[in-house]
């Protein structure tokens, strides 16, 4: 009777082990060298040597460099929403300004830092372009969800999903700013003008009132 044998089934989950983690790692070392390299010098050799691995490995799990970095921007967007995720597992309990500084601290880490390195690399390059811009679609609807979600905001009133938005290209501009310069203080006070914002257009939302028997 054929089959796959226990010691071969036994053999099997290691080696998947190893190729999930080279993966991780692979991806882990394109978002590090994104950051501090850009596009240009992010090359397969240079992420697969920053990852402990061989250039054939590399282009085993990813077969050319837009595959890569495609992943590696879909990692971070992944990581970036678990990270938000993370930061308030039980909702933000009302707390508007902590959920804007968490969002502006998202956009001025150094996970946003190796995604738009892959935008600006994205407008030059036309085999990248429509991969970069699908994926950036999507991460963009998933952040407006979770922000909606953590500030409570219902978008039935008129203006309110357009302050969540407005929201998010703040927070956006902010992490470019930070490319050149850690100005913190300023940012304090853009979070505390922000929050306050958010209280007078999202307090008009209507809430449910009380149970009645």
């Amino acid at each position: 009777m054929g089959g796959v044998s226990t010691a071969e089934r036994a053999e099997r989950v290691p080696k998947q082990d190893r190729s999930r983690a080279t993966r991780q790692r692979l991806l882990e070392a394109a978002v590090a060298c994104l950051a501090e390299h850009g596009w240009a010098g992010s090359t397969v050799s240079v992420v697969a040597e920053r990852a402990g691995v061989s250039r054939g490995a590399a282009q085993h799990h990813f077969p050319t460099r837009e595959d890569l970095f495609t992943a590696a921007v879909e990692y971070v967007a992944e990581e970036r929403s678990t990270a938000l995720r993370a930061l308030f597992p039980d909702g933000a309990s009302g707390d508007r300004h902590a959920v804007v500084a968490a969002l502006v601290d998202l956009y001025t880490g150094p996970l946003f830092r190796a995604a738009l390195h892959l935008w600006v690399a994205a407008s030059n390059e036309d085999q990248l372009r429509p991969r970069v811009t699908e994926l950036e679609s999507r991460v963009g609807r998933e952040t407006h969800r979770i922000a909606v979600d953590l500030l409570a905001a219902d978008e039935s009133v008129p203006g309110v999903r357009e302050t969540v938005q407005g929201l998010l290209d703040m927070a956006r501009g902010l992490g470019l700013a930070n490319l050149l310069t850690d100005d913190t203080a300023r940012r304090e006070r853009v979070v505390e003008q922000w929050a306050g914002v958010l209280e007078e257009v999202l307090g008009q939302a209507p809430r449910p009132g009380p149970a009645t028997g």
